[in-house]
């Protein structure tokens, strides 16, 4: 679980999340939120106009550990990514380091491909900020879904 220590700076890691999710959602005006959350459904960083963060990310948990088996069991290797097409958007989930998701909601108007190219980009920034964030933690965030 994350904790703060004042040598690693995690007040100023968190901001830092949400700053990036804020340009994030500038660059991408049809998203809806974002959250940022650890593999066990702990809420790291959140922009959403309404909705449960905390929600989110509990199914966010639920939805990679799911997934993360149907891609094993089809033999297709670690999972990166979750795509949900609904019929008024989509959600969308993101392997974010070996610590943390992101997980974006957009309308159903979005560009998939302008989506996947940004949230892309921006997890693999989130991934670089929450794993040395918890790198010297005793006890580090650990994906229970990540592949063996």
């Amino acid at each position: 679980m994350l904790r703060a220590r004042p040598e690693r700076g995690l007040p100023v890691v968190e901001a830092a999340l949400g700053e990036e999710l804020r340009r994030l959602r500038a660059r991408v005006p049809s998203l809806t939120g974002s959250v940022v959350a650890a593999s066990d459904g702990l809420v790291l960083a959140r922009d959403l106009a309404t909705g449960d963060a905390d929600g989110t990310a509990a199914l966010t948990a639920a939805a990679m550990g799911v997934a993360v088996r149907m891609s094993d069991d089809a033999g297709h290797g670690a999972l990166r990514e979750l795509l949900v097409h609904g019929e008024d958007g989509y959600v969308a989930c993101y392997r974010a380091g070996s610590a943390a998701v992101l997980t974006v909601l957009a309308q159903a108007r979005i560009n998939v491909g302008r989506l996947h190219l940004e949230s892309r980009a921006a997890s693999g920034r989130i991934g670089r900020l929450v794993d040395v964030a918890t790198r010297d933690t005793p006890a580090p965030l650990r994906l229970p879904y990540r592949q063996r």
